[in-house]
């Protein structure tokens, strides 16, 4: 069991390290930069690069036994009892467009499982951090808000397309959605402003730290055909009365 005290270290960390990269985000954020390819075709900027080199001195400064899961430069010490999980720029398309809606994500997990989550919206000055149990933005708690019916819900993914394509009967049972994706859509859920956010497809690092964020706020998370959000590779997320019927509707199609 860990300690509390040892619990809120990292928390600190974390918020730490959330608010100096984002003085590195906000150094490119609606300037001309050079935009490159990754090998899955996504794109790259050097302010993605710049914010994980620089999250990662910082652990391996402050942690050195610790491992490092990261979207730009793969994995370290991956044995490790505790593993921090890093996307710098979770939506690097809205960061190139100028739009509002991207983060940055961090994550710890503890012997493969998710401790602590973080969503760093730099753009907004918004932090929000979750350990499972409570979640908080800007050190106020927050809470999802307590919707019972799909035909009352705000749905949000970050594909509208994509999700039209594999389950286009969903968008005629909720009351309306937007496509404000990425983490962006999380933070939406945990502060009460949104009920159901579905991603068909996402890596390890745009996850894992999620997961403490939404179950701390009273939301539940899984993959879209219900497995285990810890191993899944897309997600879905919403309040506890709208969740199992989300999936069953998604994997009936």
């Amino acid at each position: 069991m860990l300690e509390e005290n040892e619990i809120d270290r990292y928390k600190s960390f974390i918020q730490d390290i959330a608010a100096a990269s984002s003085s590195i985000i906000k150094s490119y954020f609606r300037k001309p930069v050079n935009v490159t390819k990754k090998k899955d075709h996504s794109p790259v900027t050097i302010a993605d690069r710049e914010v994980e080199s620089y999250l990662r001195e910082r652990i391996i400064q402050n942690f050195p036994e610790h491992g490092i899961m990261g979207e730009e430069f793969g994995d370290l010490n991956s044995d490790a009892e505790y593993i921090w999980v890093l996307d710098p720029i979770d939506g690097t398309k809205s960061f190139i467009s100028g739009a509002v809606t991207f983060g940055t994500l961090i994550g710890l997990l503890h012997r493969k499982k998710p401790l602590l989550g973080a969503i760093n919206l730099p753009a907004l000055d918004q932090f929000l951090i979750g350990d499972g149990k409570k979640t908080w933005i800007n050190g106020t708690i927050v809470k999802m808000r307590p919707c019972k019916r799909l035909r009352d819900a705000i749905l949000i993914t970050t594909d509208s397309a994509q999700l039209h394509r594999i389950c286009p009967g969903i968008f005629e049972k909720i009351h309306f959605h937007r496509g404000l994706g990425d983490c962006y859509g999380y933070y939406l859920l945990a502060t009460g402003f949104a009920d159901i956010m579905i991603d068909p497809q996402m890596s390890a690092w745009d996850v894992l730290p999620l997961i403490p964020v939404i179950r701390g706020a009273g939301g539940v998370i899984s993959g879209i055909r219900g497995e285990p959000a810890e191993s899944a590779q897309s997600a879905v997320a919403a309040s506890p009365a709208l969740h199992q019927r989300v999936v069953e509707i998604l994997s009936a199609s």
